[in-house]
């Protein structure tokens, strides 16, 4: 695989534009789908007639020519909205293997927000910072993707999430339904960020949440001992890793497994990135597993 995609490599890209581009460069596939066969503007391909076909899409002067039936085929352009929602809390500082869960983020929602623009969907950009929510309504036109850009390279991760209620006109959102790509570490003290998914699965809106984690908080690949300290409360915690990692490595599968539970039951579309893992990569498991569901 190209070290260009590197997480490591993708940060020393100072244009976030083109570092998205760069991440999504050789994939054909979408972030949802788009297009649908049909009757319509734009020109897709040929096909042979039959019975049942609507005979207006007969191309009368390729059966001149070929002294056969071909249906010209169109695609009817189906774009939706696609917002992105990033989880800004200080707790998306923690660094592992030299960039932050922020960064890791920042560099995923331009990559997907590249792919959404590119199939002609409106994007949107609402970043969840403390106690506020910054917000970036869906719009296709290019100049709304730089500034799309742009806010993602000067978000900084502070603070802590807050109740639902602080979000209200984010969550109050767009009529129609939308695809919502939530993008955070599930660091939470009181369920807040689940409640802010609940209130955005009452909209109806499809949910995909990337559930970002260091491989020192899977692999708990610690040595020695050693002080962790908790980024939104500060609290401090004593380690000794030989003896308390096989404990912590329990927890933290059985948390996992519980938030797979949760997200299943509420029909989400969860996945889990490790932040040792290539950009270009997740961008691939994740296309690939996206189209298994929509066959």
């Amino acid at each position: 695989m190209s070290r260009l995609l590197d997480p490591k490599i993708l940060l020393a890209i100072k244009d976030l534009r083109l570092a998205a581009r760069t991440a999504v460069s050789g994939l054909m596939a979408g972030i949802n789908p788009s297009t649908i066969r049909g009757e319509g503007l734009e020109f897709s391909q040929y096909r042979s007639y039959q019975p049942g076909d609507d005979l207006r899409q007969l191309d009368w002067k390729v059966f001149a020519r070929t002294d056969r039936y071909y249906i010209r085929d169109s695609e009817i352009e189906t774009g939706i909205a696609t917002r992105f929602v990033v989880d800004a809390s200080a707790s998306m500082n923690h660094e592992d293997n030299g960039y932050s869960k922020m960064e890791y983020a920042r560099y995923l929602a331009a990559s997907l927000g590249w792919l959404a623009n590119l199939q002609g969907d409106a994007v949107g950009l609402y970043l969840l910072e403390a106690g506020r929510v910054v917000a970036m309504e869906p719009k296709r036109d290019y100049s709304h993707m730089a500034r799309f850009w742009y806010s993602l390279e000067q978000v900084k991760a502070a603070g802590r999430i807050s109740s639902p209620e602080v979000y209200k006109r984010f969550l109050a959102g767009a009529s129609g339904r939308e695809l919502v790509v939530f993008i955070t570490d599930l660091y939470e003290q009181d369920e807040e960020l689940m409640r802010i998914l609940d209130n955005l699965s009452l909209m109806k809106h499809e949910i995909l949440v990337f559930h970002i984690m260091g491989n020192n908080e899977l692999e708990f690949d610690f040595s020695g001992v050693a002080t962790l300290q908790d980024w939104e409360t500060g609290r401090k915690i004593n380690i000794n890793a030989k003896v308390d990692g096989n404990g912590y490595r329990e927890r933290i599968t059985e948390y996992l497994s519980e938030v797979r539970v949760r997200m299943l039951n509420r029909h989400f579309f969860y996945r889990l990135l490790n932040m040792k893992q290539p950009i270009d990569q997740a961008l691939r498991d994740f296309l690939k597993q996206r189209a298994k569901l929509s066959v």
